[in-house]
């Protein structure tokens, strides 16, 4: 083959959207991959019952997202286990989301309207922050040049100092081939918050220092009070952006 008929095949093919959004048509199976954005692994059956849906017919969603290369999975035993194929495939499930109308959701019980309030303030979208605290560290971190605006969110050096000051490691965008600064459109928020290398990093440091808590059985991310101490000292966040903590519920299974 020459290098016209190379060219000429690669020209054959296109991003098959149509594909894509069909996936996603499914409410179940929306519903699965929003539940995945917690960045954990499920079992078929915890994603069964997550979606009120019979094993056997969640089992034919889950091939239908693998095959689409939305999710990925591993056998152990005769359990199977699924999650999102990456990073790149949570930030578009995110900022589709976010692009998304809203549709109405009955609220049944105080418990369950705390919990909504939760997930809008703070949660996980994958390996990084979301929500109402999401966009707040985003947006503080801007305002005080650590990020910059340019055809995109961008580290300046002032930013990679401060990262360092953190005990945060190089985030540099060698780091396993991703991104090193990208923004996801918050779903509930409506603005930007960080996600790429940078987003994970700062995430992982405020776990890893006990700053946040996520519960083990949604997606809420909860501020410890050394958190609010921390999040105050480092970027001057105000008191209506930061949660107050919450008492986990037990853990799956």
């Amino acid at each position: 083959m020459n290098r016209w008929d190379a060219d000429q095949e690669s020209l054959a093919e296109t991003p098959d959207l149509a594909a894509l959004a069909a996936l996603l048509a499914d409410r179940t199976r929306a519903a699965i991959c929003m539940a995945l954005l917690d960045g954990g692994t499920w079992t078929a059956g915890e994603l069964a019952e997550y979606a009120s849906v019979a094993p056997s017919t969640t089992t034919e969603h889950l091939n239908l997202l693998v095959s689409g290369g939305l999710l990925a999975e591993e056998r152990r035993g005769r359990r199977r286990y699924v999650r999102l194929a990456g990073p790149d495939t949570a930030e578009t499930l995110e900022n589709l989301a976010g692009l998304a109308p809203y549709r109405p959701v009955p609220i049944r019980s105080l418990a369950e309207a705390n919990q909504r309030r939760a997930l809008h303030h703070a949660r996980t979208c994958y390996d990084h922050i979301a929500g109402a605290l999401g966009v707040a560290l985003a947006e503080a971190m801007t305002e005080r040049g650590l990020l910059a605006r340019d055809y995109g969110l961008v580290l300046t050096a002032a930013g990679a100092q401060w990262l360092t000051a953190l005990g945060i490691p190089d985030t540099g965008p060698s780091a396993a081939h991703r991104a090193h600064v990208r923004t996801c459109f918050d779903w509930t928020v409506r603005r930007q918050h960080l996600s790429g290398a940078v987003g994970a990093a700062l995430y992982r440091h405020a776990v890893d220092r006990a700053w946040i808590v996520k519960s083990p059985t949604t997606r809420i991310l909860g501020v410890t009070a050394a958190g609010r101490t921390a999040f105050r000292d480092c970027l001057g966040l105000p008191d209506e952006a930061l949660f107050p903590s919450f008492t986990p519920a037990a853990p799956r299974g």
